[in-house]
């Protein structure tokens, strides 16, 4: 009896044990609010606009804010093959806000109206 009463124990806190880390494997996988993008320089004629732009991905929502006046600039969201998912054009200070549909990786580039380049990897995930 004294066996049968330590073997419902340890199945007690085994079971107890996997909910906890079951638990908490559910709650990193969820979106746990918006993470920033890293904003990197592709190709750069002009001084350096990187702290003028801001990109951050909130579960399927990116946005784009332009803290400055860059002009005209155009904002281009393709998937890590090339796919374009969304292509806008749109004067700054501004934001650009896109509903990415799909979970994937993705990349955002930012063209200004002098040809400078930047772009942003970034990954959306249920």
């Amino acid at each position: 009896m004294k066996h049968s009463v330590q073997t419902k124990k340890i199945t007690l806190m085994l079971a107890f044990m996997f909910t906890v880390t079951w638990s908490g494997a559910v709650g990193t996988t969820a979106n746990d609010g918006p993470s920033p993008i890293v904003i990197k320089e592709a190709t750069v004629q002009g001084i350096p606009r990187t702290s003028s732009i801001e990109a951050i991905i909130n579960g399927h929502q990116l946005t784009v804010t332009f803290s400055e006046n860059l002009g005209n600039v155009q904002v281009e969201v393709t998937t890590a093959t090339g796919g374009t998912v969304d292509l806008t054009d749109l004067w700054t200070p501004n934001s650009y806000i896109a509903y990415i549909p799909n979970t994937g990786d993705y990349v955002v580039t930012i063209t200004l109206g002098n040809g400078d380049e930047y772009y942003g990897e970034f990954e959306v995930t249920d």
